[in-house]
């Protein structure tokens, strides 16, 4: 992957690469960028009146010292997830804080868990050491600075920590319920359910609390509740929602779909294939499983030219990533509506992890025919 979205364009401005993965500062930055010069730029010029207008370059770097926490937050859950096996495609710090996109196919609730958490542990680890070098830094600028970074990160990874989906902490609980229910689906909408109940109680913390005290929530608070309101419940309702959609995928079992697939070298003869055994896929050594015998060109192949006619010659080449590995015919359909988005192919084999291992041919139109099903009778 380049780091490009699905318009092929790049999300921001690529800044660095970290262990071949594309760091970028994405276009709506700037945004929170001149939120926070404006936020802290006069409260500041207020407490140090010293400073003047240097009062906003103080508050332009601390924007800048909390870009850096939030790509260490995200570098973390890259190291981590590649070190599970993930494919990082790409490291993006934006409006919304950060977000680091993998591609992968489920593994376990323990490569879930590792993942989230150690984003929030990175920013308590730099909480710890800003309150650790606070009594040894002057006072003034340096010293309000790197109280910032302390309160800032420490803030960041209890927030991140909050148990409900999109948080870091939300994919804890998704892991936990997977852990203990076997079903990830499962895990995914209570997850996003409690993702909801943070919203709203988040915004019930902001906009209410001052209310009951008496006082009426600043606008900066306002748009903040809003802004991460916005943010949290989007999340959570997508996680709902995608966790129900993995419901219904659970429900289909790849056997139910699959057809008969007979995997041979593509220099074996006509002859000795067997019209009757379903489809027939064809490998070498160089290129893998590559193409299906097409039965059309096959039919035109004169009885008497099959037996110096190879499979390979009359096999269509499929397109790259149309061979799915799975553990065994008894997993869900997942994988193999990943490899069709992936893939754009119409037919997918299907070669299982065993051994022996078995192949099966996976066609689309079976593929909805059998989620259309399940969903008739969900």
């Amino acid at each position: 992957m380049s780091g490009a979205d699905a318009s092929g364009a790049a999300p921001g401005w690529r800044i660095a690469t970290l262990r071949g993965v594309p760091v970028y500062l994405g276009r709506s930055w700037p945004i929170i960028f001149v939120v926070i010069v404006a936020a802290f730029g006069p409260p500041l010029q207020r407490a140090l009146p010293d400073l003047g207008a240097a009062a906003y370059l103080v508050a332009a770097l601390y924007a800048v010292l909390l870009l850096m926490s939030v790509l260490v937050h995200e570098a973390s859950h890259a190291i981590m997830g590649q070190a599970r096996g993930y494919r990082v495609s790409r490291i993006v710090a934006d409006l919304w804080g950060g977000h680091t996109a993998y591609e992968h196919a489920d593994t376990s609730p323990a490569s879930t868990a590792l993942v989230a958490v150690v984003g929030p542990i990175s920013n308590g680890v730099i909480a710890l050491g800003a309150w650790l070098l606070l009594p040894v830094m002057p006072y003034d600028v340096p010293h309000l600075l790197v109280a910032a970074v302390a309160v800032s990160n420490a803030f960041v990874a209890g927030f991140n920590l909050l148990p409900g989906l999109p948080l870091d902490g939300g994919y804890l609980v998704d892991a936990l319920v997977w852990k203990i229910t076997g079903s990830r689906s499962t895990g995914m909408v209570v997850a996003g359910w409690c993702g909801r109940v943070v919203t709203v109680l988040v915004l019930a913390w902001a906009l209410l609390l001052p209310l009951l005290r008496g006082e009426s929530p600043s606008l900066l608070t306002v748009a903040w509740a809003a802004f991460l309101g916005t943010f949290l419940w989007v999340g959570a309702s997508s996680s709902v929602r995608a966790g129900t959609a993995r419901r219904l995928v659970d429900r289909v079992p790849l056997r139910s779909v699959v057809r008969p697939l007979h995997v041979v070298a593509d220099s074996t003869p006509l002859t000795q294939l067997d019209p009757r055994g379903g489809s027939v896929a064809v490998h070498n050594p160089e290129n893998g499983v590559w193409g299906l015998v097409d039965p059309a060109a096959l039919e035109l192949v004169p009885a008497t030219a099959r037996a110096r006619t190879t499979a390979g010659s009359v096999a269509r080449a499929q397109p790259v990533g149309w061979v799915v590995q799975v553990p065994s015919l008894d997993a869900d359909v997942t994988p193999v509506i990943q490899a069709v988005h992936a893939s754009g192919a119409e037919e997918l084999a299907v070669i299982t992890q065993e051994r022996p291992p078995s192949a099966g041919l996976v066609t689309v139109r079976d593929l909805a025919a059998a989620l259309e099903r399940a969903g008739g009778t969900a």
